[in-house]
């Protein structure tokens, strides 16, 4: 089965647009799992345009589910990991300027600082994802680090799916197959959606987690947060 980690990003935009508490990004989390979410997302940048500390601190003591922090492991965040201890960190190759997360890592390049986050995170008992794309040497390099999972990249699935789906998907394929091999777990994310999500699961083997924020956000506009993530679960099934 494939779990649905509700990103809530966007949920601290649209509270850091007018300043105060509304919406409350710790009781809409509350209520994502509530509503049958599996596990909660959060990239808590360095300029807390969305997520800010604050937020990260007090969404561990409500999130009952699986709890995903992303982010760059600068100091910041991993002092955020040690702290709360969540049940996975995603490691994104992200600076701070950029505006969402739209690459992968190079394993090969960083495989050392990767390999030593890796056994930090083991060490504590959190479990390590590194946020990548399909390139089969850089899944090969990833397994090397030791980590326990990779989020493949789906920016470029989601572009193309209209065009060509089955060609969109090709590649992901290919890559969940040679992670399975490798004894790596498989998570996904990126633009993932109800247009494009059922299709990408039917074609992905052993996918076990995505983490959805902005189109499902955005889908709640129109059907409300608890028939949303009720669509998107049924789009996994």
């Amino acid at each position: 089965m494939t779990k649905l980690s509700v990103n809530i990003n966007k949920v601290a935009t649209l509270r850091n647009a007018r300043g105060g508490k509304t919406p409350n990004v710790v009781n809409f989390a509350a209520d994502c799992e509530r509503f049958g979410a599996e596990g909660i997302t959060v990239h808590p940048r360095p300029d807390e345009r969305h997520i800010t500390l604050e937020d990260v601190y007090a969404l561990k003591k409500v999130v009952k589910t699986e709890f995903n922090i992303e982010g760059y492991p600068d100091d910041r965040f991993q002092k955020i990991i040690s702290d709360l201890l969540p049940t996975q960190a995603t490691l994104v190759p992200d600076p701070p300027h950029v505006l969402t997360s739209n690459a992968g890592w190079d394993t090969i390049k960083h495989s050392a600082l990767l390999k030593d986050l890796v056994d930090g995170y083991k060490s504590i008992g959190v479990r390590s994802a590194i946020f990548i794309e399909t390139d089969l040497k850089m899944i090969e390099a990833a397994a090397k680090t030791g980590v326990d999972r990779i989020e493949l990249y789906t920016g470029p699935f989601a572009d193309d799916f209209a065009l060509n789906p089955l060609k969109a998907v090709e590649q992901y394929t290919q890559a969940a197959k040679l992670a399975s091999e490798l004894g790596l777990g498989i998570n996904a994310g990126h633009d993932l959606s109800l247009e494009n999500l059922a299709f990408f699961k039917s074609h992905v083997p052993n996918l076990l987690e995505v983490s959805i924020g902005h189109a499902l956000i955005s889908d709640a506009l129109y059907f409300g947060i608890e028939n949303t993530i009720q669509l998107y679960l049924s789009k996994l099934k």
